[in-house]
C-alpha cells in the first residue's frame, strides 16, 4: 500500500536550495535521473557539476542539454567511469582526490537485467551496483572529509541511489560464506530477482559505512526515488515496462529525491529515504531485523576482503 499511495498521491517537492559555490559528482548522469538532478543542482547555482559516465559521447551530449536549459556553460564536465571495471573506477577516484574539495557526491548508476554475465569475478549486477558502487564511495570518503576540514560551516554529503524493491526479495543466502559469491554463482542466480537483491545488498552495506563514519564529517545517507521513467529498466524485461507505463513518475519529478538527498541535515546520517525525507520504517522487516544485522556484517567482512584484494589499504578512509 505504502508504494501505491507514494506512486499515486505523493510528489516530491520541486527543489530550491542554493548549491553556489559547492563541487558535486553524480554518476549516471548521462540519462534519466542523474541527468534530471543534475539539471537540478546546475540550475541551483553549483560551481562545478561532475557528470561520471560510462559513455563520453553521450555525457557530452548531457552535458550540453543541461547548458542550453539552464543557462550556465562551463559548470558541467563529463569524466568517464565504467562501475563494471575496478581499474575504471579507481581512476577515477584517484581523479577525484586531485580537486581541491568535493561538497557532495550523488552515487546513482546501476544496472537492472535479467541476463547473467560476470564482471571482475562477480555477476555483473552486484560488481556494479554494489561492490564497486561502495569501493567509489570509500575512495571518495578523503575528500569529502578534506572538504569538511576547510569548511566546517557545510557538512559534505555523500548519497546512495538505491531503491524501495529492496524489500520484493528474499536474502536467504546471507547465511553462507561469502554470500556476494554464491550469489554470482550462474547456477544459483535468481536473475528476475536481482535488480531487487543487488539493491538491497546496497542498503545493508550502506548502512554499515554510515555506521563506521561520523555524521559530523561526512554526512552518508541513502534514498528511494520511487518507480520512474529512467532507463534503468532498459536490460529488465517486459514486466517492469509494463507497471513504468501505469505507475512510474517522470525521470525530473523522482529526481527531486536525489537533490533532497543531497541537501539533507543530519538526520539523514545512515538513513533511508522516500518522497524526499527520512522514512527509516519504510526499510524492509529484514533489513529491521537481527538477521538483517548479521547480514549487513558478514556483507561488510566480505566486501572488505574482496576492496582491500583490489586495492590495500581502501578500508582505512573509512
Amino acid at each position: 500500500m505504502g508504494f501505491l499511495y507514494s506512486q499515486v498521491f505523493v510528489t516530491p517537492t520541486y527543489p530550491t536550495q542554493s548549491f553556489a559555490d559547492q563541487t558535486v559528482l553524480i554518476t549516471g548522469a548521462n540519462v534519466g535521473l542523474g541527468l534530471e538532478a543534475a539539471r537540478h543542482i546546475t540550475r541551483l547555482g553549483a560551481a562545478r557539476v561532475i557528470l561520471g559516465v560510462r559513455n563520453v559521447t553521450a555525457g557530452n551530449e548531457a552535458k550540453e542539454d543541461i547548458e542550453k536549459s539552464t543557462g550556465r556553460p562551463g559548470v558541467c564536465e563529463v569524466w568517464e567511469i565504467d562501475l563494471a571495471s575496478n581499474a575504471s573506477v579507481l581512476a577515477f577516484g584517484e581523479r577525484i582526490s586531485k580537486l581541491p574539495k568535493l561538497d557532495v557526491a550523488i552515487l546513482n548508476a546501476a544496472i537492472a537485467t535479467t541476463e547473467f554475465s560476470t564482471a571482475e569475478g562477480y555477476e555483473r549486477s552486484v560488481t556494479v551496483n554494489v561492490i564497486n558502487t561502495l569501493f567509489l564511495g570509500l575512495l571518495l570518503l578523503p575528500t569529502l572529509k578534506a572538504t569538511r576540514q576547510k569548511n566546517p560551516s557545510r557538512t559534505p554529503r555523500l548519497t546512495f541511489v538505491v531503491s524501495e524493491v529492496h524489500g520484493w526479495v528474499e536474502f536467504t543466502e546471507w547465511k553462507e560464506d561469502e554470500p556476494m559469491k554464491v550469489v554470482s554463482d550462474q547456477t544459483k542466480a535468481k536473475m528476475g530477482e536481482r535488480y531487487p537483491l543487488s539493491k538491497l545488498l546496497q542498503v545493508l552495506l550502506v548502512q554499515e559505512l554510515a555506521g563506521r563514519v561520523r555524521g559530523s564529517e561526512v554526512i552518508i545517507n541513502m534514498l528511494n526515488p520511487g518507480l520512474c521513467h529512467s532507463q534503468l529498466g532498459r536490460e529488465a524485461g517486459f514486466k517492469l515496462a509494463l507497471l513504468k507505463m501505469v505507475l512510474a513518475r517522470s525521470t525530473e519529478v523522482g529526481s527531486r529525491t536525489l537533490v533532497a538527498g543531497a541537501t539533507a541535515g543530519l538526520e539523514s546520517h545512515g538513513a533511508y529515504m522516500t518522497d524526499g525525507h527520512v522514512e527509516n520504517t519504510m526499510l524492509s522487516p529484514f533489513v529491521r531485523s537481527d538477521d538483517g544485522r548479521q547480514a549487513r556484517e558478514k556483507l561488510w567482512a566480505e566486501l572488505s576482503s574482496i576492496l582491500e584484494g583490489v586495492h590495500p589499504g581502501i578500508m582505512q578512509n573509512v
